[in-house]
């Protein structure tokens, strides 16, 4: 059984489009769970108060019969609201898996998705597939494309998509397990893994890539599917990071949350993995070593790993889950302060190294001379697509 988790704020715009391309999946066979939600205080919020109104006409349209099973928990309507600390996208998610993961059986699939997001025609019964195929798998971080507006965002959304796509391709090309895309409208995992990670922890923002991170540490998840999610770019401060808010201060000409990190650091990802091994052992000096202790406020880094893990496996695993996805995240801003290049040498350089025999000469001679600023809607778009290509390359062999 497949349930998918929607979480709805102001968000009436979106939701016939959404409604429509699920009407028209090559399965129905589903259950559709919406969080219609908002602080309550917002009913007494004059700047606020709209939204309340628009999560209504949400829920007015969700109980609507449309065609497949929809259940609505109400966390907008007066006396529903969130109180206090404890609401946004990241307690909307939860709420909603929480309560699949208490009706549903263990196999079955929680399907994430996002109201402005277009899903392929075979989009659902494509995840329902994977996992039945593959009943080890914890987690499925799905392939996407950002739909362009044909206005301002498009030049936003095309550079913050071009640097997430530039991240992941490194991650995949040093084979690391922490190699995800982490988009809330495009991942999906059973019930029973929801469950064994300790469900999802509501932080303020980036509960997608938390989440992902704790399904990596309990087993493998996937990043291949043949089908895609659509996401549509657009401005948004609900939360502190993530695509709105890049756009957000992207428009303000501020991109330094999101820099090309140099590939010669995910070099020093690969190199300090590789050595986890030999660490059983005995100690030796990794490249991240510095970083770590620094980190950590402590010097010894693997001693109490051995310890604790007996066998080489285990102790593999320790590591691995020490120098998680944030710590590497970590480590690449603090090396990215030593680096002197800007983003767009940064990527053709990486271009060059590693993509030259994929790439047709006219967009290398394109983005020789790269800049976000100046270069056309329609070079970029090239580049963006080129680096999808590739990713998508990538994603099929590491299935």
């Amino acid at each position: 059984m497949i349930y998918v988790a929607l979480p709805i704020l102001n968000e009436s715009h979106n939701i016939p489009k959404l409604l429509e391309c699920l009407r028209h999946q090559s399965t129905t066979d589903f259950t559709l769970v919406a969080c219609v939600n908002q602080y309550e205080s917002w009913w007494n919020n004059n700047e606020k108060v709209q939204q309340c109104i628009d999560n209504q006409l949400s829920i007015e349209l969700l109980n609507k019969n449309q065609g497949f099973d929809i259940e609505v928990i109400d966390r907008s309507s007066v006396g529903n609201g969130w109180r206090d600390k404890k609401g946004g996208v990241g307690w909307a998610r939860k709420t909603i898996m929480d309560y699949i993961s208490v009706n549903a059986k263990p196999n079955d699939i929680i399907v994430s998705v996002d109201a402005d997001t277009y899903y392929s025609h075979g989009y659902m019964e494509s995840v329902h597939n994977i996992f039945s195929k593959n009943t080890s798998l914890v987690g499925l971080a799905n392939p996407y494309f950002h739909n362009l507006n044909g206005d301002i965002t498009d030049r936003l959304i095309l550079r913050y998509e071009i640097y997430m796509r530039y991240y992941l391709l490194n991650m995949m090309r040093i084979v690391n397990p922490y190699a995800f895309t982490a988009l809330g409208s495009a991942m999906a995992f059973p019930v029973w893994a929801y469950k064994k990670a300790g469900g999802l922890t509501p932080v303020a923002s980036g509960e997608d890539f938390y989440f992902l991170q704790k399904l990596v540490k309990i087993g493998e998840i996937s990043s291949w599917n043949t089908e895609i999610a659509y996401p549509s770019p657009r401005f948004s401060d609900r939360v502190l990071f993530g695509t709105g808010p890049a756009l957000i201060k992207g428009n303000t000409g501020n991109w330094s949350s999101y820099p090309h990190y140099h590939y010669s650091s995910f070099d020093n990802i690969c190199d300090t993995y590789k050595l986890f091994k030999k660490l059983y052992a005995n100690n030796i000096a990794t490249p991240m070593d510095e970083f770590l202790m620094e980190q950590t406020n402590n010097t010894e880094l693997w001693n109490p790993i051995r310890k604790n893990y007996k066998d080489i496996d285990n102790f593999v695993r320790a590591c691995s889950n020490k120098v998680d996805g944030l710590r590497i995240l970590q480590y690449l801003r603090k090396q990215q302060e030593n680096i002197k290049f800007d983003d767009e040498q940064i990527l053709y350089n990486y271009i060059l190294s590693f993509h030259n025999k994929s790439i047709d000469n006219e967009l290398l001679s394109g983005i020789e001379h790269l800049d976000y600023n100046k270069s056309s809607i329609n070079l970029l778009n090239k580049l963006r697509t080129f680096l999808f290509e590739e990713e998508m390359k990538m994603r099929k062999e590491l299935a």
